[in-house]
This record gives structure tokens, sequence and C-alpha cells, in this order.
């Protein structure tokens, strides 16, 4: 079959080299361009020695390209994938790792992020995919929005409880920690005070952005309001992401059915790892890979567990998730690359 011609825009910051290498190895997947704004007349390898990859350099993205193109991968700051979603022609398929088409909503978007979204016309022809969750409508449409690192390790653990009922849908307390390339090459400017590589530090409490996704995914599973505090934290690795949400359970439900439960809901799925009951979970068993970990463990309360959940957050809390819509939006096998 003919390559799927490819340009990725964005390409020199963590989340662009991730996607460079897993593309570079995908089959079915000819990297046509790589463009970027202060990186323009570059090599990739300037950034990372470790791509050997003959690639075009790294040029500046102007709207002529997107006729020698299927696919656009975006990894460019929030908004600007909005504007290029509106030179797209009929033929191209956006699949963006920003923010932009996270909320389906204008007014919310406006609501956590402070400005107008630029593309309003564009939100119904997107949608937001974990593709674990919702692979049987990614073929449908032309914009598909990956979910932010932090709200992908939160959300394959709590959906299908949610669902099942078989958790209650308040008092949920979510604490998550990341490492500090979640924040993008710009790390040391956002947190110059933060002593980055020897501390730990809680933000954004109550209001990081990524509450407007996690509230929009948990009301829908739930079919009602979820009640839940979320805690982010940088920490001083450079990658991972380990989260640790303590829920209530239903009345007369085990941990066992709850472990039975995940265990079911992803018996298909290539990276989604339901683990024993208490089994304890580090980044270290997830990075480098595009794998969830999920363990549901013990309290000392009897109706109270906690649901530790791992991530790497530059493949499949970014990357590798993008590469894993691709793949189903094109019928390719679902780990195609990401192997």
């Amino acid at each position: 079959m003919n390559k799927i011609n490819v340009l990725i825009t964005g390409s020199s910051g963590y989340i662009g080299i991730e996607l460079i290498k897993i593309l570079a190895k995908h089959k079915y997947v000819n990297i046509k361009y790589l463009c970027g704004n202060s990186s323009v007349g570059k090599n990739i390898s300037y950034y990372d020695k470790t791509i050997k990859t003959k690639l075009p350099k790294i040029r500046k993205f102007s709207q002529n390209l997107l006729s020698d193109v299927d696919v656009i991968f975006s990894a460019l700051p929030n908004r600007d994938a909005q504007r290029l979603s509106k030179k797209l022609l009929k033929k191209n398929i956006l699949i963006d790792l920003s923010a932009d088409f996270r909320v389906n909503n204008a007014k919310n978007y406006f609501k956590w992020y402070k400005k107008k979204h630029l593309a309003v016309e564009n939100i119904r022809k997107s949608i937001y995919s974990i593709p674990e969750l919702n692979k049987d409508e990614i073929k449908n449409f032309k914009i598909i929005s990956c979910p932010g690192c932090y709200p992908t390790s939160i959300l394959l653990p709590l959906i299908p409880l949610l669902k099942e009922k078989l958790i209650k849908n308040n008092n949920i307390v979510i604490d998550s920690k990341s490492g500090y390339s979640g924040a993008g090459r710009n790390v040391h400017k956002k947190f110059k005070n933060k002593n980055l590589y020897q501390s730990l530090s809680p933000y954004g409490i109550a209001t990081h952005r990524h509450n407007s996704e996690l509230e929009q995914e948990l009301n829908k599973a739930s079919k009602k309001k979820v009640g839940y505090i979320f805690t982010p934290h940088i920490t001083s690795m450079f990658r991972g992401i380990v989260t640790n949400i303590y829920v209530d359970l239903s009345n007369n439900v085990s941990i066992s059915r709850i472990q039975k439960c995940l265990k079911k809901y992803y018996k298909d799925s290539s990276f989604v790892k339901i683990m024993r009951t208490n089994t304890i979970l580090g980044s270290n068993s997830v990075i480098n890979t595009n794998n969830c970990k999920i363990s549901p463990c013990k309290t000392s309360q009897k109706n109270k567990i906690i649901l530790i959940s791992t991530i790497d957050n530059l493949i499949k809390g970014g990357a590798g998730q993008a590469v894993q819509n691709f793949n189903v939006r094109y019928n390719f096998k679902n780990n195609e690359g990401l192997l």
C-alpha cells in the first residue's frame, strides 16, 4: 500500500522529537516535512543525536505544504492548531497534541484558557480521543484531539469504573506527579524559582487547565457531575507520570471486582496493563513505552482504595497516543510503529 505523507509541526520540541522517532520506524509513513520556527534550517539530529534516519531539514510552515501531505501532526502551542485547522484541505487529517480541540464547548475553552477559540466551527469536526475509549468513532472525524498527559493517566482507570457505577462519583482525590518534560523546553522559565532538579512542587491547584477535559470526560462517563480534586506536581525526573487516585467503593463492591472490571474493559488493549491488586507501580516500569499500567490497592479503610496509574508523559501521554490514534484512523495495526 502507498505510504501516508505526514507533516510534523513543532518538530523540535520534546513531543515533536518523540513523534519523529516513532513515525520514522512506521512502515506506512513517509515524513514529508518537518516544520518549526526557531529551529528552521536545522537537521533534527541537532536536537537529538540518536535520530539517524535521513529526514528533511526543518522549515517554516506554509499553507502550500498541505497539498503534499495527508496528515498533519501538530505539537504547537495552544491556539496554533486552531489557526491551522482553518487552512486544511479536504484530504487533510489533523492530529493535534495541544489543548485546542480538547474542550467541546467554546465557552468552557474560554473559561479555562482565558482566550477565545479561533475555530469554533471546527470543534464539531473534532473528537477528543483516548483510542482505547472511543476507537469506533475516530474514523468519522477530520480533527483528532489527543488528551493531555495527566488526563490520560486519570481517565483510563476511572472511566470504566464510573460507567459501571463501581465507585462513588464524589470525594475522588487525584494526586499526580510528572517529570518536568511535561512543561516543554521552556520549563526552566516557567519554574525558574523551583530548584527543579532537587525538589518536588505542587502547582496549578484548582486552576490547572487539564481540569477542563477531566470535568468534561468524567461527567460524561458518570452521566452526572463528578466531585473530584486534582493536584498536579512537577518532579525532578525528566519524564514519566505517577497518578494516585483515592476513591470510595460503591456498596458491596470489592477490590477484586474493581480489578476484574478493568481487566475485562481493557482485555483487547495492547497498551493498558491491569496489574494484580496491591502491585506497587513506579514510572520506571513504563518509561520509553506507550503503556499505561494500573494497579488497584487496598487502604486501611475498608471501602476506600487507591488506583495507581503510571505512563510515560511523552509517549502514552503524547506522541505515542497520537500515533495510536493515527493507526486507528487508517486501519493499521494498533501497535504499528509503537513496539
